[in-house]
């Protein structure tokens, strides 16, 4: 009995050294990983950037996991992920190649694509046609004014009450990016542009699911109601300009092609929508939940604004750079004082990297700097925000996934007293 329980467990003992995931020679150090699972258990699922932390202190700044049984590296701290996605942009601009969404996508578009000619060639047209219809210039500006008019209607409503401005935020960011794509803002109650602005705020949590198919369905019906309308040599948006350089290309052997149109100008839609929007609700968020923070911002305004104006998964993980220690004066608080110099003037520190670095920073960038100084300074011009009394203490740690997200939340909105 006692030599059968010892060969079974001999037996379980080498079955377990067979499937164990294994660290290729070379590999940084990492926790013990278990089979199928690999590092899954030392993570949490509510806030893994936590555990991500816990393990470089443990580990270092450049440690391994494995993501079930996928080896995957963490980059962790500024020099550490300034080396790789600068000094050494080629080897670390790719993009994994196992997930399900890169087969329904078929490698298409611009946030998934490989990093090679077709990705560099379509990433240059973005950028260029982006310029070419306003991004950074005053023209931009007066859309995204236009949309918070919109915005604002509902919030006006809610003075002396409570909302959930999620779905707002979402809508808001969405036509803003829509305009420039597709030539068009649609109402806040379109079923239409609801359904995939609600397939990016809940499913897109899910990095690596089927929702992109339906997304592409969707995408390819405004395609076609965009075709009806488009006068070839006069483009109105960036759909415009993509149908414009296909037939200025013709079958010249280039990437530019009509199924790529519909999956790159969802990814720009996406980019343009959860990016802004999260980032305007986390926002909101802080600034409600320290009223005098918000003070000091609302006082700005009104002294500076006039009336009318590689096959291994690479995981950069930018918040050990914006918690760094040694990069910030306060690392771990909600404090406006890290970007103020001793005059009390604005100074960006050189570890402030939200947009990403490298050739894989986001295209976005400048759309997305002008929508958040507008939106929020335009509100908190008007408003006053507070976190409802009877809601508790505030929860900060966000729904993590393609975005991080804040939990949903209910805000108090009052009419700000004229200055």
């Amino acid at each position: 009995m006692l030599s059968s329980l010892l060969l079974l467990g001999l037996l379980i003992y080498l079955l377990w050294l067979c499937v164990r995931p294994r660290r290729p020679r070379g590999f940084p150090p990492g926790p013990p990983a278990l089979p199928v699972l690999g590092n899954l258990l030392n993570l949490s699922l509510n806030n893994p950037m936590k555990d991500f932390q816990r393990l470089a202190e443990q580990y270092g700044s450049v440690y391994s996991l494995f993501i079930g049984p996928n080896p995957a590296i963490v980059l962790n701290g500024f020099k550490t992920i300034k080396e790789a996605l600068v000094t050494r942009a080629s080897e670390f601009s790719g993009r994994p190649k196992d997930l399900l969404i890169n087969t329904m996508t078929q490698g298409k578009g611009i946030i998934l694509a490989d990093y090679g000619v077709r990705w560099k060639e379509h990433r240059r047209f973005a950028l260029m046609t982006l310029r070419n219809f306003g991004l950074g210039k005053q023209s931009m500006e007066d859309r995204i004014l236009d949309e918070i008019q919109h915005l604002m209607e509902p919030l006006e409503k809610c003075v002396g009450g409570t909302m959930n401005p999620q779905m707002l935020f979402h809508n808001a960011a969405s036509n803003i990016i829509c305009q420039v794509l597709f030539g068009k803002r649609f109402d806040y109650n379109d079923p239409f542009i609801k359904e995939i602005v609600h397939l990016y705020t809940e499913n897109a949590k899910i990095a690596n699911g089927p929702w992109a198919m339906r997304c592409q369905e969707l995408g390819n019906i405004l395609l076609k109601e965009h075709l009806k309308n488009r006068v070839p040599g006069q483009p109105k948006d960036f759909l415009d300009c993509y149908l414009d350089e296909l037939d200025k290309r013709g079958d010249d052997g280039s990437s530019f092609a009509m199924d790529e149109l519909m999956m790159f100008s969802l990814d720009l839609h996406f980019a343009g929508t959860d990016t802004t929007s999260n980032t305007i609700l986390t926002g909101i968020l802080y600034l409600m939940t320290h009223p005098h923070i918000q003070e000091r911002c609302q006082q700005e305004i009104d002294r500076e604004v006039e009336e009318g104006q590689q096959g291994t998964l690479v995981i950069p993980n930018l918040t050990s750079v914006l918690n760094e220690s040694s990069m910030w004066k306060f690392p771990s608080e909600f404090n406006p004082d890290n970007f103020l110099n001793e005059q009390g003037d604005f100074e960006k520190p050189e570890a402030f990297m939200p947009f990403s670095i490298g050739p894989r920073m986001c295209l976005g960038e400048g759309l997305a700097r002008m929508e958040l100084f507008l939106v929020l300074v335009t509100l908190l011009r008007r408003f006053t925000f507070s976190w409802p009394e009877d809601a508790g203490e505030p929860d900060y740690t966000p729904v993590f996934g393609v975005t991080l997200t804040p939990k949903p939340y209910s805000m108090c909105i009052q009419l700000r007293t004229p200055q």
